[in-house]
């Protein structure tokens, strides 16, 4: 794709989900940032119904110290590799009890606190300070793969590629409505919405569904 098409599919995807923000449900960034780092390998949906009781628990960070990495278990067992979650999510917690997130404020920074990688760290960012960051989960990878943006073989190659190929701009524009693109019309099943696709000239995928 050239700079033209580009700039197309960002602002069209920006127009199809002009409100787009994360679905993850907290009430403060504390609980932001723990319900990303849960939601690695696990749907926002799991997320938000463990979420229901566990964040009336877990509200600021110095809560860990009720709850111990024991009890944390207990709440996120339904949700995968919970042993290693609740171990960070309590490490972490201990950590901003006595260190204020906001001063955890570049990818750096993040990156220092338990099991926090760079896409935790680029969504955290991107929600909290509209960072220009676009996080590259699976969903992202398989669309931009899809419409030859880029042909990588995983998301971490791609989420290197991309931030070389859009403005900070796009970037801004795309992190939230590339997600809900790719999670609800540019589907992996097999019956992505093909036909009603702005894109699907420049479609790659096989299997299209029209």
């Amino acid at each position: 794709m050239n700079k033209k098409d580009i700039d197309f599919f960002a602002s069209t995807l920006y127009h199809m989900y002009p409100n787009a923000k994360t679905e993850l449900e907290y009430t403060n960034d504390f609980q932001l940032l723990i319900a990303i780092l849960m939601s690695a390998q696990t749907t926002d949906k799991q997320v938000n119904k463990v979420n229901e009781v566990f964040f009336k628990k877990l509200i600021k960070p110095e809560d860990w110290i009720e709850l111990w990495e024991e009890k944390i278990k207990q709440y996120i067992k339904s949700i995968s590799f919970f042993n290693n979650k609740a171990k960070n999510i309590y490490k972490t917690s201990e950590i901003l009890s006595k260190n204020d997130l906001q001063n955890y404020d570049t990818l750096e920074k993040l990156t220092t606190l338990a099991w926090v990688w760079i896409k935790t760290a680029k969504v955290f960012l991107a929600v909290t300070k509209d960072a220009p960051y676009l996080a590259v989960d699976t969903h992202v990878h398989r669309v931009l793969n899809r419409v030859w943006i880029v042909k990588t073989k995983s998301p971490e190659e791609t989420d290197k590629i991309a931030e070389k190929i859009f403005t900070k701009q796009n970037l801004a524009d795309l992190h939230h409505s590339l997600i809900l693109f790719g999670r609800y019309h540019c589907t992996a099943t097999r019956k992505p919405k093909c036909s009603i696709c702005p894109f699907l000239e420049k479609c790659s995928y096989k299997n299209k569904n029209i």
